[in-house]
């Protein structure tokens, strides 16, 4: 059964703001070719607290390992990381690779995330070096682009990894492909992972490409006024999305190799929404417009998804706002625990070998 979130919550607003994303497009010298490519995030803020991804794509000669650091200039401290070893002395911050993303081909990408402390303000870093060359513009020629194309080709399925959450943006015919979904959602999809590590000590896979942007079939009016009974489109627009990736990705209602997140740039107005299920998260265009930074604070988007989420690794709605994510008490996030009742369910759900 798909749990309903209904407009009136939709239409609450948290209190951080939403940092947006600041490129630094690199280049370097020496014999070897060598330059970078840095996207640093803030991808939720709040109160004397903050989390940050941070995009790194190789714009030089391959890699093997790679050292990335960068000085805050606010006083701010990381507190936590994944995906990279991160220390800081001072204002200085040094990121490592860990054994599974060492190696990056030209224009090959990886990316980490952490949480951080701050005072007063919370400005992005201008300033990067990778394995010391400063990342400040391109090198040498590239054989494929270092963007998103202007109309990108879905993945054929069955390319995810198994036992990961399979995340799709889907776009309808008429409306511009624009770089801001893909990757606000994939930082949503970040701090989720990273909220689940914390509260659970276990936390699932995303992939490479952590959103596939998916051309729709259709018009936004198609997928909003098709299939639907009565006058509520509430469902529609969301049903009809899933139903479009099921058949063009192959993927079941529930499926035992994904557990799957859609979202589509299209809704009716004022009937914004979608909800979730075990296996699926189904989202309409008010989640997406949020994520891309487009619809209000990040964290409102952080803490729906972490709700979402739940639901689709077999979690219920809280009966009571009771300062966990599966109630009301999202909105609060990151100020709210899972439950050891809702933790102990998810580990025994459906889903939760996912979990690692």
């Amino acid at each position: 059964m798909i749990s309903r979130r209904v407009r009136s919550l939709l239409a609450v607003a948290a209190a951080a703001a939403l940092g947006a994303a600041v490129a630094v497009t690199a280049s370097g010298a020496g014999a070897a070719a060598a330059g970078c490519q840095v996207t640093y995030t803030i991808s939720s803020q709040w109160q004397a607290g903050f989390g940050a991804d941070v995009a790194v794509t190789n714009l030089g000669s391959p890699l093997t390992g790679w050292t990335l650091r960068w000085s805050f200039g606010a006083g701010q401290t990381v507190t936590q990381a994944w995906n990279a070893t991160v220390t800081q002395s001072g204002a200085a911050v040094t990121a490592v690779n860990v054994s599974y993303n060492g190696t990056l081909a030209t224009n090959g990408s990886t990316s980490f995330g952490f949480t951080g402390s701050w005072t007063g303000s919370n400005p992005k870093p201008t300033a990067f070096t990778l394995n010391g060359v400063a990342c400040t513009g391109s090198v040498t020629p590239t054989t494929g682009p270092t963007t998103a194309p202007t109309s990108p080709t879905p993945a054929p399925s069955g390319t995810a990894a198994a036992k990961t959450v399979r995340v799709f943006w889907l776009r309808p015919t008429d409306v511009a492909y624009d770089q801001r979904y893909p990757d606000g959602i994939a930082s949503v999809m970040r701090e989720a992972q990273r909220y689940y590590k914390q509260e659970i000590g276990r936390t699932f896979a995303l992939n490479g490409t952590v959103v596939e942007a998916v051309n729709g079939e259709h018009d936004r009016n198609w997928y909003i006024t098709t299939n639907c009974t009565g006058s509520d489109h509430y469902w529609c627009v969301v049903e009809n999305m899933q139903a479009e990736l099921q058949r063009r990705f192959a993927i079941n209602n529930p499926d035992s190799r994904w557990l799957c997140v859609g979202e589509i740039s299209a809704e009716e107005t004022n009937q914004s929404g979608g909800g979730a299920g075990p296996g699926w998260v189904i989202l309409s265009g008010h989640d997406a417009d949020g994520a891309a930074g487009i619809n209000g604070p990040m964290n409102r988007w952080c803490g729906g998804m972490v709700h979402e989420l739940g639901h689709g690794f077999g979690l219920p709605d809280s009966t009571s706002t009771d300062g966990t994510p599966m109630s009301a008490s999202f909105y609060d996030y990151p100020n709210t625990h899972f439950s050891q009742a809702q933790k102990n369910a998810i580990l025994a759900g459906p889903y939760g070998t996912f979990l690692s």
